[in-house]
């Protein structure tokens, strides 16, 4: 707890004093690029993963301990029927995972990706947030610094996922208030809320922002107010990684809203993160376009689960792979140019 006893004030100190990349590395990574057997820049995107790698690990760029890690919360805003599936699904969700019987699962065997889930209280559902807030101050604060704690035990690139019945509804809800706009802008189907569902889920959002109005100038407000234990948890995630200097990739339209939290509190917070994906959810190009990001792929996924990060983070071991493992010209006896 900080010395004012506010349970926000801690973040707000990290979010000050966020460390930036290592350019030593990065300029390493750069000369040996120069280097490898392949004409400047014939990677294209690839290399520009290789050096992300390398600015933030501190060292040649290398993937041996990915994590994808899945928090799961339930919502309250669930009451207002706005979706079709029950609330119960996301536990029996976390219990697929453990059971490895869900995509994620198939996904981090493909790519030899750890998976870490977390359930988020799921017996007690947030507040209703088109009637209260979803958390307290003190409650907020508390899932975020459990989000922290997904690092440890160390990894080399965290993937961030989510699982959560509603959870679209409370990412239209966030976007709203960070980029304005109309409910309509931000809300999509979701796991499939479409006629009187979607229009409820609009109004829900709607309801929600004009409830909270007053207070919605201060990101961690809008976290607390509009957001979920999972939004929470993926912010101190994210935020976690930063201060240990671990490369994020950040998963769909729910996970990119936890970014957007903290970017919103300092320009520089998601320097350090990529984004997997961009979803199905017809407002998820534009949050993204909000960050100033370019997803590294676009399948019209909308699961969730951390599945676009999981596939994402196969690319980035691959430029991880090509940048360290191709031999350099001299090495391979390959002429190189002349000019």
């Amino acid at each position: 707890m900080s010395a004012s006893g506010l349970p926000f004030d801690d973040f707000r100190a990290l979010l000050r004093q966020l460390p930036g990349p290592d350019s030593g590395a990065l300029a390493a990574a750069r000369a040996r690029d120069a280097q490898l057997t392949k004409p400047a820049g014939a990677l294209g995107r690839l290399e520009e993963i290789a050096f992300w790698l390398a600015a933030w690990q501190g060292r040649a760029p290398a993937v041996t301990r990915p994590l994808v890690a899945i928090f799961a919360g339930n919502h309250g805003v669930a009451a207002q029927g706005i979706t079709p599936y029950p609330p119960s699904v996301t536990a029996q969700m976390v219990e697929n995972f453990a059971a490895g019987g869900a995509a994620i699962n198939q996904i981090c065997v493909t790519n030899d990706l750890g998976l870490k889930v977390f359930d988020l209280a799921l017996d007690y559902p947030t507040g209703d947030i088109t009637q209260e807030a979803a958390l307290t101050e003190r409650d907020c604060a508390a899932t975020m610094a459990f989000g922290m704690e997904a690092v440890a035990g160390g990894t080399d690139l965290l993937c961030i996922g989510e699982m959560g019945i509603g959870n679209t509804t409370i990412a239209a809800a966030i976007n709203l208030a960070l980029y304005g706009g109309s409910a309509r802008d931000w809300v999509g189907p979701g796991t499939g809320s479409h006629g009187e569902l979607l229009e409820r889920k609009i109004a829900a959002v709607e309801a929600a922002v004009t409830l909270h109005g007053d207070h919605l100038s201060d990101p961690l407000e809008v976290l607390r107010r509009l957001g979920g234990r999972e939004v929470a948890a993926m912010a101190g995630a994210i935020l976690a990684a930063r201060m240990q200097k671990i490369p994020v990739i950040i998963d769909g339209y729910v996970a990119t809203a936890a970014g957007a939290i903290l970017k919103a509190i300092n320009p520089a917070a998601l320097d350090h993160c990529l984004i997997g994906h961009v979803s199905g959810e017809p407002g998820h190009m534009a949050a993204i376009e909000q960050l100033g990001k370019t997803p590294l792929l676009a399948l019209g996924m909308r699961l969730g689960e951390g599945t676009g990060a999981a596939l994402a983070a196969g690319i980035v071991k691959a430029a991880a792979a090509c940048h360290s493992g191709m031999a350099t010209f001299e090495q391979a006896g390959v002429s190189g140019r002349t000019e």
